[in-house]
C-alpha cells in the first residue's frame, strides 16, 4: 500500500523523502494544491505526484488526483521491494499518465494555437490560449503541472517564466498567411527558418517583413516627415480595411460563424469574391502604398533573423520557422490585411512615436567552436536569454555540460539522441536544471542541426 502524504511543496516533501527513504520504501506520493495562474482567477486544482527510485534514478509522473487513483494506490503493490520500472510504469498506463525522469531529457509535446494567418506551435507555452505537454512517448500531461512537481530541479526555479519556444507556422497564401506587422518594447526574439513553401516561393526565398525601406526614407528630409506620410498611408489603408472587415463579419453572421474565429484561406477568399469589386482593388491598391514604406528580408532555410526592440516585423507566407522568445505578452500592431482577431484596434500611432526606422543590419554568427565532429555558433545573445546552434557531423558526439540552468533542445534538420532520447526534427526537449553532463549524438549519415536555449 502506498500511503499518500498532503503537503504544500511536493519537491520539499521528495527532498526529505529523499535522505530519509530506506531500500523497501522505493515509491512516493504527494497530494497538493497547484494554483493555475496562467487561467482568469488562478484556480486551484489538486495534483498527485508520484516518485519512484530504481537502479539510482528517479523517475516520476503527475496526473489530477482523484477518488479513484487514490483507491488504486492503495491497493497496489508498486511500493514493495525490488519493484521494477516495468512495474512503475504498467501503473502509470493503467491511468494514461507518462513516466518522466527527472533528470534526464523531457520531451515536449507541442500544442497547437490558431491563427488567421496560420497555426502556432508551442513547445513551452503556458498560457490561457493554451498549455504545451510533456509526454514520454504514449502519455501526455501539461507541462505546467511537470513544473510544479520539482521546480528547482527542472528549471531552477524559473517554472513561471521559462522561454517560449515555439514554431511559426503560416498558410501558403499570400496576405492570407503574411503575420501581423508588429514591434515589441520588451519582448525579444529570434526565428531560424526551416522551410520555404516552394508554391509559394518557388527559388526557394522567401522574406519577411523587417523595418522600413531606406531607399524610400531617403527621399525625406526628416524622421518626423517620414513618420507622419507613412502613418496617413496606413490610416488611408484601414478606412478600406474596415469597410472590407464589417462586410465580411455580416457573412461571417450568416454563416454562424462567430466575429473573432480563424477561418480557412479558402472560405476568406470566397467571401472576398462576394464583395465590391471596387472595394477589394481599392484595399489593394492602398495596402501596396502602405506597404511600400517597408522593407522585404530575403530568407533562405536556415537563415537565423534577430528582432531587436521597437523593430517592426512580419514574416510572410509559406516561412515556417522556430522562434524563441522571452515570456512576455505585448506588441503593437502596425498594420495587418486581414481582420485582427484578438484586439479591435491597431496601435499605429503609438508604435510610431517609438518605431526604430533605421532597419537594423543582420550580423553575422559569431562561432564559438568548430572542430572536425561539430560547429557551435551563437546565434543571439540577448539579456535574458541566449541561443546556440550546433551542427554536428554525421555520427559525431557533442558534450553539453552541466550549467545550473534549465535548456531547450530543438532539432532543425536531421536527428540526434540526447542521453538516451531519440529526438528528429522539429522536435524539441526541456533540459533539467539539476541534471548530468548530457551527450548529444548525431544519429544521420549527415550532418544535424540543432538549436540550444539557455536563460542567462
Amino acid at each position: 500500500m502506498v500511503n499518500i502524504q498532503q503537503t504544500d511543496n511536493p519537491e520539499a516533501a521528495l527532498d526529505l523523502w529523499l535522505a530519509e527513504a530506506s531500500e523497501r520504501d522505493q515509491v512516493l506520493a504527494v497530494e497538493y494544491e497547484y494554483s493555475q495562474y496562467y487561467l482568469s482567477g488562478a484556480p486551484y486544482i489538486r495534483l498527485l505526484a508520484l516518485f519512484c527510485q530504481i537502479g539510482g534514478r528517479l523517475y516520476f509522473s503527475v496526473a489530477e488526483s482523484c477518488q479513484s487513483l487514490h483507491r488504486q494506490l492503495q491497493g497496489t503493490n508498486v511500493s514493495q521491494e525490488g519493484v521494477s520500472l516495468d512495474e512503475f510504469q504498467a501503473f502509470a498506463q493503467l491511468n494514461s499518465f507518462p513516466v518522466l525522469s527527472l533528470s534526464g531529457p523531457l520531451l515536449l509535446q507541442a500544442v497547437s494555437i490558431e491563427k488567421p494567418w496560420g497555426q502556432e506551435l508551442w513547445f513551452t507555452g503556458i498560457e490561457e490560449r493554451g498549455v504545451s505537454r510533456v509526454t514520454d512517448g504514449f502519455f501526455s500531461t501539461p507541462l505546467s503541472w511537470v513544473l510544479s512537481v520539482a521546480p528547482r530541479r527542472l528549471t531552477a526555479n524559473c517554472e513561471q517564466q521559462i522561454n517560449l519556444l515555439k514554431i511559426l507556422d503560416p498558410l501558403p497564401e499570400e496576405v492570407y498567411g503574411d503575420l501581423y506587422f508588429e514591434l515589441h518594447e520588451e519582448k525579444r526574439e529570434v526565428y531560424v527558418v526551416t522551410h520555404i513553401d516552394r508554391d509559394a516561393w518557388p527559388d526557394g526565398v522567401g522574406a519577411i517583413r523587417y523595418g522600413f525601406n531606406p531607399e524610400v526614407k531617403s527621399t525625406y528630409s526628416c524622421d518626423e516627415a517620414f513618420r507622419a506620410d507613412y502613418l496617413e498611408a496606413v490610416h488611408n489603408y484601414q478606412t478600406v480595411r474596415r469597410d472590407l472587415d464589417s462586410q465580411i463579419d455580416l457573412l461571417r453572421h450568416k454563416e454562424g460563424i462567430e466575429p473573432s474565429a480563424p477561418v480557412a484561406a479558402k472560405i476568406m477568399k470566397s467571401w472576398m469574391s462576394r464583395l465590391p469589386e471596387q472595394l477589394v482593388d481599392e484595399e489593394k491598391n492602398l495596402r501596396e502604398i502602405m506597404n511600400a514604406f517597408t522593407e522585404l528580408l530575403p530568407l533562405k532555410e536556415g537563415d537565423v533573423v534577430k528582432v531587436p526592440l521597437l523593430t517592426p516585423h512580419a514574416l510572410q507566407h509559406g516561412v515556417r520557422t522556430v522562434e524563441f522568445q522571452t515570456p512576455v505578452y505585448e506588441r503593437m500592431i502596425l498594420s495587418f490585411a486581414q481582420k485582427v482577431l484578438t484586439q479591435k484596434h491597431w496601435d499605429t500611432e503609438q508604435a510610431m512615436k517609438v518605431a526604430a526606422v533605421t532597419t537594423p543590419v543582420m550580423p553575422e554568427l559569431s562561432v564559438l567552436e568548430n572542430t572536425v565532429s561539430y560547429q557551435l555558433e551563437q546565434v543571439v545573445k540577448f539579456e535574458d536569454f541566449q541561443v546556440l546552434r550546433l551542427t554536428l557531423s554525421p555520427g559525431a558526439d557533442y558534450n553539453l555540460s552541466q550549467t545550473q540552468c534549465y535548456g531547450l533542445l530543438l532539432v532543425v534538420d536531421g536527428e540526434v539522441d540526447c542521453s538516451g532520447a531519440s529526438i528528429a526534427k522539429e522536435c524539441a526537449l526541456l533540459l533539467s536544471a539539476e541534471r548530468p553532463e548530457l551527450c548529444i549524438t548525431n544519429s544521420m549519415e549527415r550532418e544535424s542541426v540543432v538549436l540550444l536555449a539557455s536563460p542567462m
